[in-house]
This record gives structure tokens, C-alpha cells and sequence, in this order.
């Protein structure tokens, strides 16, 4: 059930006054501008904790940035770098992608996921918001009588800016109570209109860390073929789910998918979180083999008869960025040919994250927060990159305001399309020595409300 709250003020002097002068942040959020600190976006939330940092003296946790904390995998910067050193700087990509990068990519959603694309279908892309924004492109132009893209929310906000600028059309829902067997009637009051052309989500969840059991994800499938629509299905954080051992290649546990009961998907694989490769901007689109050379009536009219993916490579990608960071397809070729091979396991790099979530849920628990996105049904959510906080009696806004006295900034739930009063945390910027600074400062928050 959603958590209805009242606000309580903030009571300075009954178990000490906040590490930062209230005056300080609220003059920040006067001078950038921002009306609503509930509404305010990730780059705000960082920018006034750098500044009240920088004249407070304090420092700040920071929780806001979803940005990887650990460094590079070093099996790909190697491989970037001698591509480099040999010369590949000055040729232009194929825009298809690198064959080996599409040969390892094709690998490597068999070893994770179990499921067979073609390397055709799989194409790279200057990292998982380029791969969406070509994705959206493409299903929107499909078919003229589907113009609209349904978020299964909370999500990634900027993907809704990627259809903002599109000039795109899309509906949302949150998923907090549409779990089970409550999804399939919540998703098709919406596909039986027959105006979804798409539809979007992340698993595991960006904000909420909630994953989609395989009897949600059957669901979705099914509708998909029963009103013919393109699921688009983000793993930007492929196999995080650290309640369960994903890492082994061709081996059962798998990374759950779509993917397993339907043909109309794209899986949109990032470089970015499970192999820390964000800065050079580096994915993978893949598209199944169906959807790949299926040819729709409005593509084929408007792009000389060609099929889905093409349309999405030579048309949309071409058109975009006339194809992807020559040596950075190298460094994924080689960071996804490792994971295939056995011989570099990125869920040990990672699962750093899951025992970060674990410490801080501990601390905020122990001090009358709540976890918001709690369960995926019957079972508690895992620890991982993120997870969701909300406090008796505050708004998000209020929330994510009041805890910034504290010197702890984190974004508010509602920016990420969530009907539920919290915020989100990110773990992946937590330094060893800030849990003792998180729970000695959650000691005076907690005397204080």
C-alpha cells in the first residue's frame, strides 16, 4: 500500500542542531533556481551538495549520482588502448558494429541469458541512452496507429526526455501495487487501446532495485504477442541481482528476460555499470531475430523496404552518430569475450555495490527510515546499486531537503515517475569511513524528528 504521510517540522535543539546551517542550503536552492526540491533533477542535487560542501567544510555523502564508483575492467582498456596504439583512431566504425564485438555480443546473451540472437541483431551503440533513443525512433515510425510508449515505472527520467525531444508520446504507471497477477490487467487497460507501440523497463529497477519475477516477465511476453507490441527491455545493470549467482557462463542460474517468451524485444546491454565502462560510452542493442528482419508496412515506405533493424542501423544510428567509438567496440568485444570465456567474473568487481546497499539499509532502518520498493512480491528486494528510502511523516521534497542539513543528498522518487513519498539512494560513491559518519548523523536526525 502506498505510505500516506503528514508533515513534521524539524526540531532543532532536541537532540542537537543539523551538521549544516539550514541557511546555507536554502540559500543555494534560492540562487540555482529551484522551486520544488522534490522536482529538482540529479545534476541540482549535486550541484548544491558540491557548493555546500565547499562552504560549509562538511563533507557530504553522496547518494544522488548513478555513476560507477570502481574503476574500468581491466580486460577492456587494454584492448582500447593498443587498438589505439596501433592506429584504429582515424578509421570510421562499420556502422553494423565491429563483427567481433557482434560475434561476442551474440555469445554473450547465450552464456547470461540462455537465449539465441544473431550477431546481425546486435548492434553497438554509443552506450544504452543512444541505443534507447534509436530504439524509440524506430518503434515509434513502425506502425502510424501506434504512437504512444508505456513506462513500467519508476524508471530512467531521461528516457522520457528522449521522447520529449522526439516529440513522442507516452503513458506511465507505477508498478508499486501492479505486482503479480495484479500487472497483466494494469498493462493491457492500456494495450487494448491499440495505441502502444512499446513498452519500457529496467531489471533490475532503476530506482526502485525491485527485479520482475519470470511470471511477470511471461506476462508481459504474452501480451506482447497477443497486441504486437516492442518490448524494450533495459539491463543496464545485467545480472546485479546479487541474491543469486548470474556470473557463470553457460550455466543455469540466468539473468531473467523477456526474452524467453516473446520475439518482439530489443535488450539494451550497457558497458556502464557491470563492467564500469561508462565513460566511453559503449552498449549493445540487441534485437531478436524476428523483430530484426520483420518488415513493417510504414518503415518499408518510408525507408526504401527495409526491415526493422536495419532501419535501426543504417537509418536511425547512421543518421545519429554515423556508428560507435571505434576502440571503445574493442574494449567491449574483450570485456564480453572474458565473461564468455570464464576468465573475468564482473560480478566479483561488482558486488561491492550489493554489500554497500546492505550497510546503509541497516543504519537507515535502524533509524526509523523505511524501504520503500521493499519486495519483488513474496521476497525481499537485493541488495544492489541502488534502493529506495522514505521517513514517517515527510514528503519527498521535504525528505530529500531536510536531509541535506545532514550533509546527505539523495533524489526524490517522484522525478523517476513513482506515485510513492521517498528517495532515491545510490551506493556506488560510499567510502569505507561514511558509515560511521552516516549513522552518527542519522543519531541527531532521528532525535530531531
Amino acid at each position: 500500500m502506498e505510505k500516506v504521510s503528514t508533515p513534521l517540522p524539524h526540531r532543532e535543539g532536541q537532540g542537537g542542531e543539523s551538521p549544516i546551517q539550514r541557511e546555507i542550503i536554502d540559500s543555494l536552492i534560492a540562487k540555482f533556481g529551484i522551486q520544488d526540491f522534490a522536482k529538482a533533477t540529479i545534476r541540482e542535487v549535486k550541484q548544491v551538495a558540491a557548493f555546500a560542501e565547499k562552504e560549509s567544510g562538511v563533507e557530504f555523502i553522496k547518494m544522488e549520482m548513478g555513476i560507477p564508483g570502481l574503476p574500468a575492467a581491466k580486460v577492456g582498456v587494454e584492448a582500447q588502448v593498443k587498438v589505439l596504439q596501433d592506429g584504429i583512431a582515424n578509421l570510421y566504425p562499420d556502422i553494423q558494429g565491429l563483427p567481433e564485438l557482434k560475434q561476442q555480443a551474440s555469445r554473450f546473451v547465450k552464456a547470461f541469458i540462455n537465449v539465441d540472437i544473431a550477431p546481425e541483431g546486435c548492434v553497438p551503440v554509443c552506450g544504452s541512452m543512444q541505443g534507447t533513443f534509436a530504439s524509440f525512433l524506430t518503434c515509434s515510425q513502425a506502425d502510424k496507429k501506434k504512437d504512444t510508449v508505456l513506462f513500467i515505472d519508476p524508471g530512467f527520467p531521461v528516457q522520457k526526455m528522449q521522447l520529449q525531444v522526439q516529440g513522442v508520446k507516452y503513458q506511465t504507471f507505477d508498478v508499486y501495487d501492479y505486482r503479480g497477477d495484479k500487472l497483466r490487467p494494469k498493462l493491457e487497460s492500456y494495450l487494448k487501446e491499440g495505441n502502444i507501440c512499446a513498452i519500457v523497463y529496467s531489471n533490475p529497477n532503476n530506482p526502485a532495485w525491485i527485479c520482475m519475477t519470470d511470471d511477470e516477465l511471461r506476462t508481459i511476453g504474452e501480451l506482447a504477442n497477443k497486441y504486437d507490441v516492442i518490448i524494450m527491455e533495459d539491463l543496464a545493470y545485467f545480472a546485479m541481482d546479487f541474491r543469486q549467482d548470474l556470473s557463470k557462463p553457460f550455466e543455469a542460474p540466468y539473468q531473467p528476460s523477456v526474452a524467453h517468451y516473446t520475439d518482439n524485444y530489443i535488450l539494451l546491454i550497457s558497458g556502464s555499470k557491470a563492467f564500469s565502462y561508462a565513460g566511453e560510452r559503449i552498449g549493445v542493442t540487441c534485437i531478436s531475430n524476428k523483430l530484426f528482419h520483420r518488415h513493417y508496412d510504414d518503415l518499408s515506405a518510408r525507408y526504401e523496404g527495409l526491415p526493422f533493424g536495419l532501419v535501426f542501423s543504417t537509418r536511425m544510428l547512421y543518421a545519429l552518430s554515423s556508428g560507435t567509438s571505434h576502440s571503445a567496440q574493442y574494449a567491449m568485444a574483450a570485456m564480453l569475450k572474458a565473461a564468455c570465456d570464464g576468465e573475468y567474473n564482473f560480478r566479483n568487481e561488482i558486488i561491492v555495490y550489493g554489500q554497500r546497499a546492505h550497510k546503509l539499509k541497516e543504519i537507515f532502518l535502524r533509524h526509523n527510515f523505511y524501504i520503500v520498493y521493499d519486495k519483488d512480491q513474496d521476497r525481499p528486494i537485493a541488495d544492489g546499486f541502488y534502493f529506495t528510502i522514505g521517513y514517517p511523516g515527510m514528503t519527498s521534497g521535504e525528505l530529500a531537503k531536510e536531509l541535506m542539513y545532514y550533509g546527505v543528498s539523495a533524489i526524490c522518487l517522484i522525478t523517476t515517475g513513482s506515485h510513492q513519498e521517498g528517495l532515491r539512494v545510490c551506493t556506488s560513491f560510499i567510502q569505507d569511513h561514511q558509515y560511521a559518519l552516516l549513522e552518527e548523523r542519522m543519531q541527531i536526525f532521528e532525535r530531531n524528528h
